[in-house]
């Protein structure tokens, strides 16, 4: 029998009286399918979620990225409680602050230092001060459809929002090697900094890895523009590879943004630069009253011990082929076409011939009403905590899920 949600349906409407929107921000049920998702949950733990209602799901979106190694994972939760019961924000910076610096410049391919924050947009934004402060220019160059937070500059929202805040940015097609060339030939001596994320993960889109030669021309392009390139490696930081995604690419950024699954869930970002870069980092004053919380940054040094300890990106990989073959599969077996993209790790899955999102949020609502958590307009991740178990068993219900969308909409 699908699930129900009537008690996420009661606290929604308890907190549409106390919080604007009820549920705000990537989290507001507007985004996914109304009436068979979840609102609210009540527990987690590995790679699976209990909502208000008692109902249980295979998560793949695994809190938007920040889980990697499942949730309550045991030697994390241990390392955060056992360091918070000396303090964790203090009046002066913690030792493991000088522990996890160096653990991250030993670990990350373009690491010469480390500065931490919080999210991931505290790490963006520092990175264009860094530009900025480096080359004495102000304009950005970012990727159409590209997200890096939910600040002014850099987010989709236009309530609020002036023309002075993004007067300086300048938007080209992601992947179009062609198309920054001419905006760095034409603005050669204004442009700060270019930010990417290391492959193409829009929503509502389907992703997109770069070319073999893309970023080794960006790369040339910066060196000789005297550019600041950055990459924005939220998202996908520690599920390509530990030594971060540009290194998985085959090239070095002059900063790189890391946050989500840093700590599996404990909220830490860190931004990491080059030696060019350092000396502008040593003058840019970037504080934040929680950025050097003890107890996260002993929760990162063991979620990056556990996965060295376990190849985390190959057990990604391997859990994620064997989830989008089997997808695959189901699907041409009811005669239904989809379209996945991006790596295994990250999936996203649309129907070939539909460009509305309608047979997704059939089928994804279908997935979730029976246990199965997908999204229909996000990239979906993988975890660690996801066994081949989990995987037939979700692929079972997605096979329920295609019957259904095959029934409503045809071949």
């Amino acid at each position: 029998m699908a699930y129900t949600f009537h008690n996420s349906k009661e606290l929604f409407r308890r907190a549409a009286r106390v919080i604007p929107q009820g549920i705000y921000g990537h989290l507001t049920p507007v985004f996914t399918v109304p009436g068979s998702y979840p609102y609210f949950g009540a527990k987690a733990q590995g790679c699976r979620f209990i909502d208000v209602d008692g109902n249980e799901y295979i998560d793949y979106l695994c809190a938007y990225g920040p889980m990697i190694l499942g949730y309550a994972h045991k030697k994390i939760d241990q390392a955060y409680y056992a360091q918070v019961k000396n303090g964790t924000c203090t009046s002066v910076a913690p030792a493991l602050c000088v522990e996890l610096a160096e653990r991250l410049v030993a670990t990350i391919d373009c690491a010469d230092w480390a500065l931490f924050a919080k999210n991931g947009a505290d790490t963006t934004s520092i990175a264009l001060v860094l530009a900025r402060g480096y080359t004495a220019r102000n304009k950005i160059v970012l990727a159409h459809d590209g997200y890096h937070g939910s600040q002014p500059w850099a987010g989709t929202n236009t309530v609020g929002i002036t023309p002075a805040d993004r007067s300086d940015f300048i938007l080209m097609p992601w992947g179009d090697i062609d198309s920054f060339k001419g905006l760095v030939e034409k603005y050669q001596d204004e442009i700060a900094g270019v930010m990417l994320t290391p492959y193409h993960h829009p929503v509502f889109a389907d992703q997109r890895l770069p070319e073999k030669n893309y970023f080794s021309e960006i790369r040339s392009l910066c060196d000789r523009y005297g550019i600041v390139l950055i990459i924005d490696d939220i998202r996908a930081g520690w599920r390509l590879d530990l030594k971060g995604s540009a290194h998985y690419f085959g090239f070095k950024p002059d900063l790189a943004c890391f946050s989500k699954a840093m700590a599996n869930g404990y909220p830490i970002s860190a931004i990491v630069g080059s030696e060019k870069m350092r000396i502008t980092a040593s003058k840019t004053y970037a504080a934040g009253t929680f950025w050097f919380n003890s107890g996260e940054m002993a929760a990162a040094l063991a979620c990056i011990d556990e996965m060295e300890r376990i190849d985390a990106p190959s057990i990604l990989k391997e859990r994620g082929e064997m989830l989008v073959q089997g997808l695959q599969d189901l699907a041409s077996s009811h005669g239904l076409h989809v379209t996945v993209s991006g790596p295994p790790a990250m999936p996203f899955m649309r129907f070939s011939n539909e460009t509305n999102f309608m047979r997704s949020q059939l089928f994804c609502g279908e997935c979730a009403r029976n246990g199965v958590f997908f999204h229909p307009h996000h990239n979906w991740f993988l975890s660690t905590a996801h066994t081949k178990r989990d995987i037939r068993q979700t692929l079972d219900v997605a096979d329920r899920a295609f019957k259904a969308v095959k029934k409503h909409f045809g071949e």
